[in-house]
């Protein structure tokens, strides 16, 4: 596509010519260079590298792997906006094999994925959607005649880095809830020898896929993951730390049924089973779609299910109360409503919340002096 000038932070002519020919201002780009940069945790120093990494002519192999799921990563791909998924396949990488996207079929399609992993051994992406089965010798999913299990076994390996995108390919998803028949498992279960990340999610974002990329890419290096192979970029903070509707968790305005006053003045959703408080994930902060705050399941009234965490997300009942890593709020809070009667005012419950605070903390100070007056005391004696 061109290469970044570094000097005086412009674009080369060739380059500003090509971006306008689709469109893109040359401000819009380092926009959104800007803003990948950011969501990677890199410092703004390092803006100008990540827009040259996006402009380089030289484009990695990826090979994308289809096994036991719903293909809803690779829908959530086709939706992208920033970049679109064209975008993507053509100018910042080379998508050589995907059962999907691809336009060949049979064995043409077949070849195109043997001479890709031949040429480029030992340096291509393989990113894996869907879960393995482990069990009666994975014949529950089979791919032109070979198991999921052999063929990951086969094109793993040879892979410079593997991303598993989607929960079913981070730890076996919805396929591995009880009594998992076929014996779902995820990638890093079978991949030792090779790096493997984590990018949970149903579906995952396309956004965490792409700014894992350009990482590996600007950098030569994977990005920082937590305990679970999950990047701390993508998955360091609970939805809860940051989602619309805190707020009112933290007034004690909770949505008791659907539908009811609550639900409809957008209060905090906790109670009917949100799981937003045990589970790490940047949805709320970036959506899906482009489609405004209704871009993921809390934006449309509905509560986190916690499909990213393994162990929350397709094993606890959706109506299910989540464990909170934070603060629990009381079972009971005082009514906030100023037109019943008998209810309180939002000003009136601020009012008692300070009061309450005061009564507090003169409570502690008059403990640790009563308890400084016994240890003086004790001195004398």
């Amino acid at each position: 596509m061109g290469k970044l000038m570094e000097s005086n932070g412009t674009l080369e002519l060739a380059f500003s010519e090509e971006l306008a020919a689709q469109g893109v201002t040359r401000r819009s780009f380092l926009k959104f260079a800007t803003a990948i940069t950011a969501a990677m945790g890199l410092p703004a120093t390092m803006v100008a590298k990540v827009a040259e990494t996006i402009a380089s002519p030289s484009r990695p192999p990826v090979i994308w792997l289809h096994f036991q799921e719903c293909t809803g990563c690779t829908e959530s791909l086709l939706r992208a906006t920033h970049p679109t998924v064209e975008e993507l396949i053509l100018d910042v990488i080379s998508l050589d094999y995907s059962e999907t996207l691809c336009a060949a079929a049979g064995h043409q399609v077949e070849k195109s994925l043997n001479d890709s992993a031949n040429a480029n051994d030992g340096k291509y992406i393989l990113v894996v959607e869907g879960s393995v089965p482990m069990n009666d010798n994975g014949i529950y999913c089979k791919i032109a005649g070979r198991t999921a299990l052999d063929i990951i076994q086969d094109y793993g390996p040879r892979a410079a880095a593997i991303v598993a995108i989607g929960s079913c390919a981070s730890w076996g998803g919805v396929q591995s809830a009880s009594p998992n028949p076929t014996g779902a498992t995820g990638i890093d279960t079978i991949i030792k020898d090779k790096p493997v990340i984590n990018l949970p999610g149903c579906p995952a974002s396309p956004y965490n896929l792409l700014s894992t990329i350009l990482y590996y890419l600007t950098l030569g290096k994977l990005p920082q993951l937590d305990s679970k192979g999950r990047p701390k970029f993508a998955y360091g903070r609970l939805i809860h730390e940051h989602c619309e509707r805190r707020p009112h968790f933290d007034a004690g305005r909770f949505a008791l049924q659907f539908g009811d006053d609550g639900h409809r003045e957008g209060y905090c959703l906790y109670k009917l089973g949100c799981k937003g408080p045990e589970t790490y994930n940047n949805c709320s902060s970036i959506l899906f779609g482009d489609v405004g705050s209704g871009a993921w399941p809390v934006g449309t009234g509905h509560p986190c299910f916690g499909c990213s965490e393994e162990g929350v997300g397709f094993t606890k009942h959706i109506h299910e109360q989540a464990d909170v890593y934070t603060e629990v709020p009381p079972a009971v809070y005082a009514g906030i409503d100023s037109e019943k009667a008998g209810g309180a005012t939002l000003a009136g419950a601020a009012v008692a919340g300070a009061v309450g605070g005061v009564i507090i903390g003169a409570s502690a100070m008059a403990a640790k002096k009563m308890k400084a007056e016994e240890a003086d005391s004790e001195s004398d004696a």
